[in-house]
């Protein structure tokens, strides 16, 4: 995949995120407990990879593809009709593993930030299942960079939303299958 049209230059670093984020970019790491079991793990992974839980988190999609791919371009839209902002990005990497499901996407020009925003679900040893939402930004235009600790404030809010909206989008997953949650 090519990176020449991404805002920034550490694409995929999400993958990994190992060591420090590099600098000028900030690093947020936001988890929430999403319930227990494989039916949650998966109802999880489908409305991450589905994007439905970014629509259940009240925001607009608009994706080349019913599911994120590598190289799949989408569109994250806040707001209402012509007041909505567009943040235009490309999924940089996917994984669905058994206990992992999730994708990370770039910004593009034309989207307020530059960086990478990673959705990750897991299911653990214990048979928990977690969001865990990572984002490596900093400001692209004067107002995200204006807005400072408060952009980051709201990027926690975000990342926090995400992580309740999936919450109420597999809410009975396993009980439906017999596991507790």
């Amino acid at each position: 995949m090519s990176t020449d049209d991404f805002t920034y230059g550490h694409v995929g670093w999400t993958r990994s995120a190992e060591g420090p984020p590099p600098d000028g970019f900030h690093l947020l790491r936001a988890r929430t407990r999403l319930g227990n079991g494989p039916a949650v793990r998966a109802a999880a992974a489908s409305a991450v990879l589905g994007w439905r839980m970014h629509r259940a988190a009240g925001l607009a999609v608009a994706a080349e593809a019913a599911e994120a791919a590598e190289g799949v371009r989408v569109a994250v839209g806040i707001g209402v009709r012509r007041l909505r902002l567009w943040a235009p990005c490309r999924v940089v990497w996917t994984v669905n593993e058994p206990d992992r499901a999730g994708f990370a996407y770039g910004t593009l020009p034309g989207h307020p930030e530059r960086g990478e925003e990673a959705f990750l679900v897991e299911r653990l040893q214990d048979d928990s299942v977690w969001l865990t939402v990572l984002a490596l930004s900093r400001g692209a235009v004067w107002y995200t960079r204006a807005a400072g600790p408060l952009g980051r404030a709201v990027q926690r809010g975000a990342a926090r939303g995400y992580g309740r909206a999936l919450r109420r989008t597999v809410r009975g997953a396993g009980k439906a299958h017999g596991e507790p949650s």
